[in-house]
């Protein structure tokens, strides 16, 4: 082995420990206060029960909680995402007196649930009971069967009424 390629790998090794050894050889740990880490595992928290009250209000949509629960369940989760906002305003007070209250932490829950809501297609197309949907999807029927001109007669695939050829053989319809 070459003298320098020694020489080279030496100084890579040495540069490589340093870079390593420097949090040591510096002396200093970073502190985080206990107070940010306990602001940041209620906000996790805060967030795990968002969460859970999507999934929740999400289920009961779907009829997989039955009516006589979900009301129980629901106070429940929000009584615990209050408590935890109580915690969090204990920590790092806000400037306004309501805060405190708690109809106001219950409605601050509502309004992060609502805000943070995974499903927007109801929101979207304005859609809230079975009747809407089925007018919409009767809508959608009849004007798709308005663009259907029919079937090809040499390969029987559907073509539009503005077609003037098969779009799938080239046939002349």
């Amino acid at each position: 082995m070459e003298l320098g390629a020694f020489f080279l790998v030496l100084a890579v090794g040495l540069a490589v420990g340093l870079y390593v050894a420097q949090p040591f050889i510096e002396g200093r740990i970073r502190r985080v206060a206990p107070e940010a880490r306990e602001t940041s595992a209620l906000m996790a928290e805060r967030d795990r029960v968002i969460n859970a009250l999507q999934e929740l209000d999400f289920d009961f949509n779907l009829k997989k909680i039955p009516a006589e629960d979900y009301p129980i369940q629901r106070a429940e989760l929000l009584q615990k995402g209050a408590d935890i906002l109580k915690q969090l305003d204990a920590l790092t007070p806000i400037s306004h007196p309501a805060s405190s209250s708690s109809k106001a932490t219950t409605d601050r829950i509502e309004s992060a649930v609502a805000a943070r809501r995974a499903d927007t297609s109801t929101a979207q197309t304005g859609v809230r009971d079975d009747d809407d949907v089925e007018a919409l999807i009767s809508s959608r029927r009849k004007a798709r069967k308005e663009k259907s001109g029919g079937f090809c007669p040499r390969c029987g695939k559907p073509v539009l009424v503005s077609d003037r050829f098969c779009p799938h053989c080239g046939k002349a319809i």
